[in-house]
C-alpha cells in the first residue's frame, strides 16, 4: 500500500508524543545545574533522578510489551501519556528531592511504555519498502529533535521564568503539550495487523480502508475486503507469553545480541548527555552557555536520526550499525584525548551523538522487524528496556570514571562501548526490505 495522508496523520500524532517524551527524558540534564543551585545537590543526587528515571523507563516499556500484544497499541500510547503528565505535575509542585524522586519514576513509567508501543505501531502500519523510514521516525522525533530541542527548551524556560527555583516551571511546561497531544490521538486508529491477528478481521479491513483512502476521520467510500478469515489467519485471544519466550529457541540469537548493543549505545547516550553539561558548567560557563554548547552537539543526534530513518530504505541494518559504532569510536577517543579547544569540543560531541543516535536510530526499526506479530511487543519492549536500564546504570559507573580519572577517561570508557557494540551486531540476520513475517 502507497503512503497517503492517513499513513501521515497517524506519523504525526506518534512523533509528537515521542518529542515531548525525549524532551522529559533530558530534563534531568537540563534542570541539573539549577538543581543543584536551589536545593544544593550534588552530582550523585542528580544522578540517582536520571537513574530512577532510566529505571522506571525500562519496567514501563517491559509492561507495554505485555499489554499492547493484549490490549492493542492504540490504547496504550493514550495511558502512556496520562501517566506521563501526571508524573510531569508531580515533578513541578515536589516539596523536596524524596517526592522529586517518586515523581521522576512516575514520569519513567510513562515515558517508557510510550516509546516502546510507538516503535512496535510504526512497523506495523506501513509496507516493508517504507517501514524502516517510519519506525526511524520515532527517533528523529524522539533522539533527533527531542534531544537536539531540549537544551533550548531550557534556555528559554530559564529565559521566561526567573528565581531560585526555575526547574519547577521547566517540568510544568511539559505537561501542556502531552495533554495536547492525548486529545490529538483520538483519531489515531489501532494497528490493522494486530487487529487480524486477534481476530477483529471486520475492523482491520476498515482501517487499511481508512489508509488506503487517506481518511482517518469521516465517512468511507466503496470498501475493498483486503483480509478474510483465510488470509488473516486470526486467533480467538492473543497467546499467553511469558516474558522468557524472547529468549528462547531462534529468537535467542535476536535478543541477546540486540540486548547487548542497546546496553552499549544507550549507555554512551545518556552518559554523554547527562554529564556535559555538568562537565562545562564545573569549567567555568554559565549554565545558559552551557545549554547552547550543549544544543549545538546535539544537532549531531537530529541529523543522526534522519541519516539512520532515511538511509534504512537501502543499507543493511547491520552495516549502518557497525558504521555507527566505528565513527562514534573515533568521536569518543577525539572527544577525550584531542578537543582541546571549544571549536574541537563542540566538532567531537556533535560527531559522537550523531554516531551514538544513528546507532540507537537503526536498532530501533532492527528490533520489530526480528519478532512475529504475537510477541513483536514484547520483543521490541525487552530490547528498548534494557536500553533504558543502561541509560539509568551508564552514567553512574561513566561519573565515576570522570571524578577518578577525568575526562578522557571517561570517553575512553564510551569508545570502549562501541568496539563492543560493533562485534555482537553481526549476529542478527539481516532484514532489510523482507516482510515482517517473512523474517523467520
Amino acid at each position: 500500500m502507497k503512503v497517503t495522508r492517513a499513513h501521515l496523520g497517524v506519523v504525526v500524532m506518534v512523533l509528537l508524543g515521542a518529542f515531548f517524551d525525549s524532551i522529559e527524558q533530558n530534563a534531568v540534564g537540563v534542570a541539573g545545574p539549577a538543581l543543584r543551585e536551589s536545593w544544593g545537590l550534588g552530582a550523585t543526587q542528580i544522578g540517582l533522578l536520571n537513574t530512577v528515571t532510566f529505571t522506571a523507563i525500562a519496567l514501563g516499556r517491559l509492561t507495554a510489551g505485555f499489554t499492547s500484544d493484549r490490549w492493542g497499541r492504540r490504547r496504550l500510547l493514550t495511558v502512556n501519556l496520562l501517566v506521563f503528565s501526571v508524573g510531569s505535575l508531580l515533578c513541578a509542585v515536589a516539596p523536596n528531592y524524596e517526592i522529586l524522586l517518586l515523581a521522576r519514576f512516575i514520569v519513567g513509567i510513562g515515558i517508557g511504555g510510550e516509546i516502546a508501543t510507538a516503535i512496535t505501531m510504526m512497523s506495523e502500519f506501513f509496507a516493508a519498502k517504507h517501514r524502516g523510514v517510519a519506525t526511524g521516525l520515532v527517533n528523529v522525533a524522539a533522539a533527533g529533535l527531542g534531544n537536539m530541542l531540549a537544551p533550548l527548551f531550557g534556555i528559554i524556560v530559564f529565559a521566561v521564568f526567573s528565581g531560585g527555583e526555575q526547574w519547577r516551571y521547566l517540568f510544568a511546561v511539559l505537561l501542556l503539550p502531552a495533554l495536547m497531544v492525548v486529545v490529538y490521538r483520538r483519531a489515531l486508529p489501532e494497528s490493522p495487523r494486530y487487529l487480524a491477528a486477534t481476530g477483529h478481521v471486520d475492523e482491520a479491513n476498515t482501517v487499511l480502508n481508512r489508509l488506503a483512502q487517506g481518511k482517518l476521520r469521516g465517512e468511507l467510500g466503496p470498501q475493498t475486503q483486503y483480509l478474510d478469515e483465510t488470509n488473516a489467519e486470526p486467533v480467538a485471544e492473543p497467546p499467553r507469553l511469558a516474558w522468557t519466550h524472547v529468549f528462547r529457541g531462534r529468537h535467542l540469537r535476536t535478543t541477546l545480541p540486540l540486548c547487548v548493543a542497546v546496553t552499549m549505545t544507550y549507555g554512551a547516550q545518556i552518559s554523554m548527555a547527562t554529564l556535559i553539561p555538568l562537565i562545562l558548567t564545573e569549567r567555568g560557563f554559565e549554565i545558559t552557555t552551557a545549554l547552547w554548547y550543549t544544543l549545538i552537539m546535539q544537532s549531531g543526534s537530529f541529523l543522526g536520526s534522519l541519516f539512520a530513518a532515511f538511509v534504512s530504505r537501502r543499507l543493511p541494518r547491520r552495516a549502518a550499525l557497525t558504521g555507527a559504532a566505528a565513527l562514534g569510536l573515533i568521536a569518543a577517543l577525539g572527544f577525550g584525548f584531542a578537543a582541546s579547544t571549544v571549536p574541537l569540543v563542540l566538532l567531537f560531541g556533535a560527531l559522537f551523538n550523531f554516531a551514538v543516535i544513528t546507532a540507537n536510530t537503526t536498532i530501533f526499526l532492527f528490533a520489530p522487524e526480528l519478532y512475529p506479530t504475537k510477541i513483536r511487543g514484547l520483543g521490541t519492549a525487552v530490547v528498548l528496556a534494557t536500553g533504558s536500564l543502561a541509560g539509568g546504570l551508564m552514567p553512574l559507573l561513566a561519573g565515576s570514571v570522570l571524578e577518578l580519572g577525568g575526562v578522557s577517561a571517561m570517553f575512553a570508557l564510551l569508545a570502549l562501548f562501541f568496539v563492543v557494540c560493533a562485534i555482537v551486531v553481526r549476529i542478527p540476520r539481516e532484514t532489510i526490505g523482507r516482510p515482517l513475517e517473512d523474517t523467520f
